[in-house]
C-alpha cells in the first residue's frame, strides 16, 4: 500500500456498515468518544437491508426456549417505535390456525405469554378471530376458519441503518463507506488500521479501540487481525424473499406455519405489492454474491398458495432479495439458530471486541452492551443514552420519543401536506415516511415545483438525490433506489441506468 494521503487518530475504529456497526457508532459518539467508521460497500448493502423488514419480539423463539431473547426483543420493539416513527410503525399479524401442525392450545399459551413478558404501551394484546367475518379471512382458502391476530411492527431496515449512521456522524463520527480495511494490526498500545476508499485514496486510522462488526465477514477480520484465533463462531444463514403484486386490499400481515416447522410472513408491501419470506438455509457461498434460488422461490410460492385462495406463481415474481444473516453457531437446526448476539472481546495487547450474530430488533441494546464495554476500557464515565433519543427525523413533537409521535403520526403528515401544499399530497407523504422532520432540511428554501430540479425519474427531483448525497452517503442508482427508497419497484425499467446517467454527469466531492 502507498503512504496513505490521510491519518486519523480516533478513539474507536468500527468496521462493518450494517445495522450493529452504525449502532455502535451513534452510542459510542454520544458518549463523547471519537469514532471511525469504514464500511467496504454501501451502508446496509448487506445483510441489514435483507431482512423480513420486522421490528418483533419473534413469536417463534419461544419454541426454542428462547425466553430472555424475546423479552428483550418486545421491550425493544416499543423504545424503536417511539424513536422513529416515521420508518417504522405498528402491524397487526393474522396466524391462520392450521389442522395437523401446531395445535390450538400451544398457539394460544404461546400468544399469552407474548404478550405478558413485556410491557406495552402501544400494542395491542392477541386474540382470536373468526376468519370467516373478519377482513383478512377473505383472501384465505375456506378452510381457514379461525385464526389469532396479534402484534408486533414494520421497519424500513436500510433507512434505519442511514438513521443511525447520520446520528453518529452529527455527534462527531467519521462515516466512510466505500472503504475497505485492507490491513488491521496492533501497533503498541494500539491498533493501526490502512482503509481504502473507492476514488479518494489512502487513509490511516490510529484507534485505541477497534469492533469489528463486520457481518458475514466478521470471522475473516477476526483471523486476519489477531491470526491466533481458531474457526469463530459464526454460522451464516441464507434468508429469501420474494415480492408479487399486492395479494390482499387490508393492512394486517399474516403469518404461515409449514409442515417442516418453518414460519413465512406476507406482509403489505410499498403500497401496491406483497412480500413474502423467508427461508432458512445454510450458506457456504461468497457473501457477496448472495441470490435466492429457482427452489426457494418455489418453495415460498407453494408455501403461500397453501393458504392464499389466488395461488402464487413463479411468474407473479417482480422481485427478490436475499441476505445471509451471521448467527452465534450453536449447533442447531438453521431454523432454530438463535438470533441472540455475542460479543467477544480479545484484550491481549489493544482490545478488540467482535460482534457474533444479533437481529435487527435488538440492534440498539447490542450496541449499548458493546459501547458499555468499550466505554470502560477506554475510561469513559458517560452513561447509557439511547434508550430516550429520537433517531433523526423521528421528533416529530419534541426532541425525546413519545407515545404520541406514532399515535399521531396521519395527523403529522396531513399537518406537513398543508405546510407544502405546493407540493403533491402523495410526495409529501413519502417524504414524510422517508425524512420525517428532516423534510424540512429536504425542502429548504422551496415554495414552488420548479425550485425543485430536474424530474430526474417520476417523482425524484434532483433536490432529493442531491439531500440523499449530501446526508445520507448515497452514490449510485441502487443506493438511492433500493436502500435509500424502494422507488424502483414504482418504475420503469430503465430508471436505474437513467439516474446513474444522471449521478455520473453531476459527480460530487468525496465524503
Amino acid at each position: 500500500m502507498a503512504e496513505p494521503q490521510h491519518t486519523l487518530d480516533c478513539d474507536l475504529l468500527i468496521v462493518g456498515g450494517g445495522i450493529n456497526g452504525v449502532g455502535i457508532a451513534r452510542d459510542a459518539a454520544g458518549r463523547g468518544l471519537s469514532v471511525v467508521l469504514c464500511e467496504k460497500d454501501d451502508l446496509a448493502s448487506h445483510t441489514s437491508s435483507a431482512s423480513s423488514k420486522l421490528i418483533h419480539g419473534g413469536l417463534r423463539y419461544l419454541e426454542y426456549y428462547e425466553f430472555n431473547l424475546v423479552r428483550k426483543a418486545l421491550i425493544e420493539r416499543e423504545v424503536l417505535l417511539r424513536a422513529a416513527p416515521h420508518i417504522m410503525w405498528p402491524l397487526r399479524f393474522v396466524m391462520p390456525h392450521a389442522a395437523g401442525l401446531r395445535p390450538s392450545w400451544m398457539i394460544r399459551a404461546g400468544l399469552k405469554l407474548y404478550d405478558l413478558l413485556a410491557k406495552r404501551e402501544l400494542l395491542p394484546a392477541s386474540s382470536a378471530i373468526n376468519l370467516r367475518c373478519h377482513p383478512a379471512g377473505q383472501p384465505l382458502k375456506a378452510e381457514f376458519r379461525c385464526g389469532y391476530i396479534y402484534s408486533d411492527g414494520w421497519v424500513d431496515d436500510a433507512r434505519l441503518v442511514v438513521l443511525n449512521a447520520m446520528d453518529a456522524e452529527e455527534k462527531g463520527a467519521i462515516i466512510l463507506t466505500q472503504t475497505l480495511c485492507s490491513r488491521l494490526q496492533r501497533q503498541g498500545t494500539g491498533w493501526q488500521a490502512d482503509l481504502h476508499k473507492q476514488g479518494c485514496g489512502d487513509v490511516r486510522v490510529n484507534a485505541r479501540f477497534v469492533v469489528n462488526a463486520a457481518g458475514p465477514w466478521t470471522a475473516q477480520v477476526l483471523h486476519a487481525a489477531v491470526p491466533k484465533e481458531g474457526g469463530g463462531h459464526l454460522r451464516l444463514i441464507k434468508g429469501s424473499h420474494i415480492i408479487v403484486r399486492r395479494i390482499f386490499e387490508h393492512e394486517h400481515a399474516y403469518i404461515f406455519q409449514h409442515r417442516d416447522g418453518r414460519i413465512v410472513f406476507a406482509i403489505p408491501y410499498e403500497r401496491e405489492f406483497t412480500l413474502i419470506g423467508t427461508t432458512d438455509l445454510d450458506y457456504h457461498g461468497d457473501a457477496d454474491q448472495v441470490t435466492i434460488s429457482p427452489e426457494e422461490i418455489d418453495y415460498l410460492c407453494k408455501l403461500a398458495s397453501e393458504y392464499f385462495v389466488r395461488p402464487v406463481q413463479p411468474a407473479d415474481v417482480v422481485a427478490t432479495y436475499s441476505g445471509v444473516r451471521p448467527l452465534v453457531e450453536d449447533g442447531a437446526d438453521a431454523k432454530a439458530v438463535t438470533r441472540d448476539y455475542r460479543l467477544e472481546v480479545d484484550a491481549d495487547g489493544a482490545p478488540l471486541l467482535s460482534v457474533f450474530g444479533g437481529k435487527i430488533t435488538t440492534y440498539r441494546k447490542l450496541a449499548e452492551d458493546a459501547v458499555d464495554q468499550v466505554a470502560k476500557a477506554l475510561g469513559n464515565r458517560h452513561g447509557a443514552w439511547t434508550h430516550d433519543a429520537c433517531l433523526p427525523g423521528g421528533d416529530l413533537f419534541g426532541a425525546r420519543p413519545q407515545n404520541r409521535s406514532v399515535l399521531e403520526f396521519d395527523g403529522w403528515v396531513r399537518s406537513l401536506q398543508n405546510q407544502y401544499a405546493w407540493l403533491p399530497p402523495l410526495l409529501v407523504a413519502r417524504y414524510a415516511r422517508a425524512y420525517g422532520t428532516r423534510t424540512h432540511t429536504l425542502l429548504a428554501q422551496k415554495t414552488a415545483l420548479e425550485q425543485m430540479g430536474e424530474e430526474i425519474l417520476p417523482g425524484l427531483y434532483a433536490v432529493e438525490v442531491e439531500y440523499l448525497r449530501r446526508y445520507e452517503w448515497a452514490r449510485t442508482a441502487q443506493d438511492i433506489l433500493w436502500r435509500r427508497s424502494k422507488l424502483a419497484l414504482h418504475l420503469p425499467t430503465d430508471a436505474a441506468q437513467r439516474l446513474q446517467d444522471w449521478l455520473l454527469a453531476h459527480p460530487v466531492q468525496c465524503k
